[in-house]
């Protein structure tokens, strides 16, 4: 997508099937009520399965700030530039930059009915940053999905998963068992875990997230943004319970 003053992309050069579908996408997408969502909740619960999900019904902008930050940092934007200055000196890119560039980025035509936010903000100081940013626009966080789940069910579900390398075929020694454990299906290979699918990793990452996250929870709570999800259940009703508390 072009943006801006930017006249990489001829319209004349694009293929008429994907003008039509994205003229039919956004006609569709002018009826749905706008949305800004963050979505929170620890490694494994569900985030990354339920976003594009999300993102597709409400025609939203998924925005994974991890991503940004590269896609900032390799086009050179001036906050970009910054941020790379403080990574090459070894420091965290600062809140405000981040925020710098979620700015940005929701100035795009594909964040026109709003955006979900993923992985940020983790601190309620980043929370209240954010919040600043968005009252300077006239908007403000619409909704805040926390995907609540027990700490002992993610160390299972996370715990338990194998991949075979080269295929990225992945399996589950509970929920979906390889015929021969610890060999793959189809070419007999061995699978392996991932390092940080280990049960010490998890630990110290679902530390770090109830420390500095659930206050970001409680924060937006007080505001009455926040809905529990019970990220323990099958992918389908999670689906179905987000469908029914953004409709």
């Amino acid at each position: 997508m072009a943006s801006g003053g930017d006249a990489s992309v001829n319209l004349e050069d694009v293929p008429s099937l994907n003008l039509m579908t994205e003229l039919l996408r956004r006609m569709k997408c002018a009826s749905k009520p706008d949305k800004r969502l963050i979505l929170i909740g620890p490694p494994g619960s569900g985030k990354g399965t339920q976003s594009p999900i999300i993102k597709d019904e409400y025609c939203l902008c998924h925005l994974a700030t991890g991503d940004m930050l590269r896609a900032a940092v390799a086009t050179k934007t001036p906050l970009g530039v910054k941020a790379k200055e403080a990574m090459e000196k070894g420091e965290l890119v600062s809140d405000d930059l981040v925020v710098g560039i979620i700015d940005d980025a929701i100035k795009k035509p594909s964040c026109q009915k709003g955006f979900i936010l993923d992985g940020f903000p983790r601190t309620v100081v980043q929370a209240e940053k954010l919040d600043d940013m968005l009252a300077k626009q006239g908007t403000k966080i619409d909704k805040v999905l926390n995907f609540s789940i027990d700490d002992a069910i993610l160390e299972e579900r996370i715990t338990g998963r194998w991949i075979h390398p080269s295929s990225g075929r992945t399996y589950h020694s509970k929920f979906a068992p390889p015929k021969v454990p610890g060999v793959d299906d189809v070419t007999g290979e061995p699978l392996i875990q991932r390092k940080d699918d280990t049960a010490a990793v998890l630990k110290s990452r679902l530390e770090a997230f109830h420390r500095q996250t659930e206050p970001v929870v409680d924060y937006y709570s007080k505001k009455g943004a926040v809905t529990n999800l019970h990220a323990d259940k099958p992918t389908e009703e999670v689906t179905k319970e987000v469908k029914m508390v953004l409709s």
